[in-house]
This record gives C-alpha cells, structure tokens and sequence, in this order.
C-alpha cells in the first residue's frame, strides 16, 4: 500500500509542488477499510475473502469519492480566488482561506469593504456548491488595543463574513463562528 499511496501524487498548478492526490489516497485507504472489514466476517476463508474483495471496492469507491471532492473543491476555491488576495492553503483535509486583512475591513471596523463582495460572491458560490463541507470563520485583528476590544472586532469580523455568505446562499447551518 506504501507503494501505490506514494505514486498517489499530483502537481499543483498554482504553486508547482507534488502534493497527494487526495482521489487516490481516499481510494487506497477506503480499500484498506474494506479489505480489513471483509477480513473480519464470513464463516470460511473462502467468504471471508469475497468479503475483503467486496470490502475493498466499496471502501475504495467511497474513500475516491471523499478525495476527489476534496479536490475539486480546493481546484474551485483556487479558481474562484486567483487575483483577490485571499491565500488558499490546504492541510489534510481542511481548507484554509486567509482574506486580507486591510482590504477587508477598514482599520477597528467590522463591516465589510464592498469592494471586496466580488471575491467573497466567488468563494460563497464555490462554498454554496460544495454544500457538505462544514465552515469555520474566525475573524481576526491587530495587536493594538485591549485584548477585550481586539476580541470583540474580531468575533464581529467573523460573524459579518458569515452573514454575508449565508445571504449569498450558504447555509448557515454550516457555518461557525469564533
């Protein structure tokens, strides 16, 4: 498995890396899943094989199936993003959208900049197709006042993006704010 895992590999178009191909490697894994519950069942070694065979294609149908919308979704997000300043970065299987501090909100403000509805309308569309995917928005500020200001601006920025997401057709039920 170690083999196939390590030819499970990709180039990304924006920055040049390898990195995994997450379609395969949720394929090889969902197989080992499979493979290992169908090991587990049956009467004789003969069914407990026919399980393992029927494990492993299941299991790697589902695990290709998780990977490949993984990334298509980060594909989108990209897509959707390139010029806007928002910085994609992908860990395992969480997203990471940075947006812009100073294009965002203005300095000890929490309302949104129009300017930047358009390159938030794409990743709210990309968000809004992918509707299994869950959100956190945590909204962020400077180091300059009281903890207890820079804590509430920056609970105040979260919760705008979130609002405007959700009125853009996101689910609310989806998003969380910290």
């Amino acid at each position: 498995v170690a083999l196939a895992a390590a030819g499970c590999q990709t180039t990304d178009p924006y920055t040049g890396q390898q990195q995994p191909n997450r379609t395969g490697t949720g394929a090889l894994i969902g197989a080992g899943i499979g493979i290992a519950a169908g090991l587990l069942t049956g009467d004789s070694a003969v069914e407990r094989r026919q399980h393992a065979m029927i494990g492993a294609g299941i299991g790697a149908l589902s695990g290709g199936a998780i990977g490949n919308y993984q990334d298509r979704q980060e594909r989108a997000l990209r897509e959707r993003t390139a010029n806007t300043g928002i910085d994609v970065q992908r860990q395992g299987d969480n997203i990471t959208l940075n947006l812009p501090d100073g294009i965002t909100f203005d300095f000890n403000k929490t309302t949104l900049k129009p300017q930047f509805y358009g390159a938030l309308n794409g990743v709210a569309s990309t968000l809004a197709e992918y509707n299994q995917t869950m959100i956190e928005v945590v909204g962020h500020t400077d180091s300059i006042g009281s903890d207890a200001v820079n804590n509430r601006i920056s609970k105040e920025r979260a919760d705008a993006v979130a609002a405007y997401l959700s009125a853009q057709g996101v689910q609310s039920e989806r998003i969380e704010t910290l």
